[in-house]
C-alpha cells in the first residue's frame, strides 16, 4: 500500500467502562501507512485505551476501526495484522532470546526455516544477532527491550503498537533509544502507533502527533506544528515550557493585532478566530523566544536557575506579570544576567500564538 493512504481509522470511537467511565468520547483519527504516529498525553487521557481497541484487548462502545479500509472489530487480536510492545517486556524467562523472539511464528505454524530466518533478521534489525543463546535474565533492561522490540518485529505486522515501551529505562539510555527506534520504522516501512506521556519523546521520534485529555483529541500535526501552534491552552502548556499572558485587544489590522496587557506593555500577534477590539484574549509564549538585553520592555530579574547550556529567567515586568526566559549561557559558561539585574525586554512579532480557550 502507498504512503499517506490510511492504515488505521477510527470514527467516531467511544469507550465507556462499567461504572460509567468516558475512557473516549467521539475520537476520529487516521493515521497513515508508514508513519511514526504517537498518542500524546497525561495519565488517564484515554491514549493506551485507543491502543488497545486497535490490537482487540477492549472493544468499543460506538464508532468503529479500520485497518486499511476494513472493520477489524470481529477480528480477535491474534487474527489482526498488529503486534503490540508494552511497557514490560514480557519476555519468557526459561526460553532464549531467540526462541523469545520466534515464539508468535512457531505460534503460526511457520516452518523451521521460515522462523530461523526471521528470527536472525529481527535480531540484527536490533542489533542482538549475537545475543540469541542468551536468557532475557542474562541481558540488559535496554538489550532485554530490543528484544520485545524483535519479537513484536518477527512476524512483519503491517502496525506495531507501542505502549510506552521505554519508560522503564535509564534516562541516557531512553535517549539513546529514540534514535534507534525511529531507525527502525524507516528500515522496516511498518506503521508505529506509540503511547507516551513524554513530550520530548513524542516531539524527536514522531511523523505526527495526536494530543489527548480527558477522552479527546485536542490537536493533531506535525511535531513542529504542535509545538510552535498549539490550538488551546491545554496543548500549549502541555507541550513544552510556555507563559501565558493574557490583555485585550488594542489594534486589529487583517489577521494581525496587538494586545495590551498593561500601559507600555504590547504583544504583537495573529488572530486566531473571529475577535474585535477590547476582547480579551490569552496567548502562548515560549521561554525561548523572548530576548534580554535589548527592547522596549523593562523588567527585572526575580529568578535566575542555571541549566548547564542555558538559564532560566524569572522576569518581572510589573502590573503582575511575570514572564519566564530561556537564555543561552556565555562562552564561560555563565549566565549574563543575576537575580536583581534590571533588563530590557524584547518580545518580536510573531513569537506570541494567540490561544482558542
Amino acid at each position: 500500500m502507498a504512503e499517506n493512504q490510511p492504515a488505521i481509522e477510527a470514527r467516531g470511537v467511544s469507550k465507556v467502562f462499567p461504572g460509567g467511565v468516558r475512557a473516549l468520547d467521539n475520537v476520529s483519527v487516521t493515521i497513515r501507512e508508514n508513519e511514526f504516529f504517537t498518542l500524546l498525553g497525561p495519565s488517564g487521557c484515554g491514549k493506551t485505551t485507543l491502543l488497545r481497541l486497535i490490537a482487540g484487548f477492549e472493544f468499543t462502545t460506538a464508532g468503529e476501526i479500520l485497518l486499511h479500509g476494513k472493520e477489524i472489530a470481529h477480528l480477535p487480536p491474534d487474527k489482526r495484522p498488529v503486534n503490540t510492545v508494552f511497557q514490560h517486556y514480557a519476555l519468557f524467562p526459561h526460553m532464549t532470546v531467540a526462541h523469545n523472539v520466534g515464539f508468535g511464528l512457531r505460534m503460526q505454524g511457520k516452518s523451521a526455516s521460515e522462523i530461523d530466518r526471521a528470527v536472525q533478521e529481527s535480531l540484527a534489525l536490533v542489533k542482538m544477532s549475537e545475543y540469541g543463546a542468551r536468557r532475557p535474565s542474562q541481558l540488559s533492561g535496554g538489550q532485554q527491550q530490543r528484544v520485545a522490540f524483535a519479537r513484536a518485529l518477527a512476524p512483519r505486522p503491517q502496525v506495531l503498537l507501542l505502549d510506552e515501551p521505554l519508560s522503564a529505562l535509564d534516562l541516557k539510555l531512553r535517549q539513546a533509544m529514540r534514535s534507534e527506534l525511529k531507525t527502525l520504522q524507516r528500515e522496516t516501512g511498518i506503521t508505529f502507533v506509540f503511547v507516551t506521556h513524554d513530550q520530548e519523546e513524542a516531539l524527536t521520534m514522531s511523523d505526527r502527533i495526536a494530543v489527548m485529555s480527558a477522552g479527546k483529541i485536542q490537536q493533531i500535526g506535525a511535531p513542529l506544528d504542535i509545538y510552535e501552534s498549539p490550538v488551546n491552552h491545554f496543548v500549549a502548556d502541555f507541550i513544552g515550557d510556555t507563559n501565558f499572558v493574557e490583555g485585550r485587544l488594542s489594534n486589529i489590522e487583517g489577521e494581525n493585532a496587538a494586545l495590551t496587557v498593561s500601559d507600555g506593555f504590547t504583544i504583537e500577534t495573529r488572530l486566531n478566530g473571529p475577535h474585535k477590539l477590547g476582547d480579551k484574549v490569552a496567548v502562548a509564549l515560549r521561554p525561548e523566544k523572548i530576548s534580554l538585553g535589548k527592547g522596549a520592555l523593562k523588567g527585572r530579574i526575580a529568578e535566575a536557575v542555571y541549566l548547564g547550556t542555558s538559564t532560566f529567567y524569572s522576569v518581572d515586568l510589573g502590573a503582575g506579570v511575570i514572564v519566564s526566559v530561556r537564555d543561552a549561557n556565555a562562552l564561560s559558561g555563565e549566565g549574563h544576567f543575576a537575580t536583581g539585574d534590571e533588563v530590557s525586554v524584547d518580545i518580536p512579532a510573531g513569537a506570541a500564538r494567540m490561544l482558542a480557550d
